[in-house]
């Protein structure tokens, strides 16, 4: 049962199943498979394709499931940065139609925030204030990025309708 004190626990990452015979986090696995079918199986440039620029918002919004994953696991501000990067170039390089669904295709930011994830080599370290300015910058430019999007989404439907 749930108590007031468990907000103010620290978060811990769960444990596999006992007696499934590997050691992977069930956490990740979802992530990956999530990413598998965003990038993998082509849903993402889909989704893009099908609903010019509200698509691109979409894949963007369904990315930053593996960030907040991230953040929930501590990884290093700059990882951080980086993920929120990768989604912001790929919600810019999709806005454009035709041409940014196949940059969509051969980007496939989800897959490269997963290996940032996974990647132990990038866990490490007690955050500088450098590291935490790079995270603010990366927000910015990722939020600079999904307002792009909705203004030339805003403009393109403005001028059809």
């Amino acid at each position: 049962m749930a108590t007031t004190h468990d907000a103010h626990l620290p978060y811990v990452a769960p444990r596999p199943r006992r007696g499934t015979g590997t050691n992977m986090d069930p956490e990740v696995e979802r992530v990956r498979k999530f990413a598998r079918v965003l990038d993998t199986y082509m849903i993402d440039p889909l989704i893009g394709l099908l609903l010019p620029g509200a698509g691109d918002l979409l894949g963007s919004a369904l990315g930053l499931y593996t960030v907040v994953l991230a953040t929930r696991r501590k990884l290093s501000p700059v990882v951080i940065a980086r993920m929120l990067l990768n989604l912001a170039l790929d919600a810019v390089l999709g806005v454009i139609p035709l041409v940014g669904d196949l940059a969509d295709i051969a980007y496939k930011a989800n897959n490269k925030n997963i290996d940032l994830l996974v990647d132990p080599a990038h866990a490490g370290g007690r955050a500088t204030r450098r590291d935490w300015l790079a995270v603010g910058g990366a927000v910015l430019v990722f939020v600079a990025a999904i307002a792009l999007v909705i203004y030339v989404l805003h403009a393109v439907l403005s001028t059809i309708f």
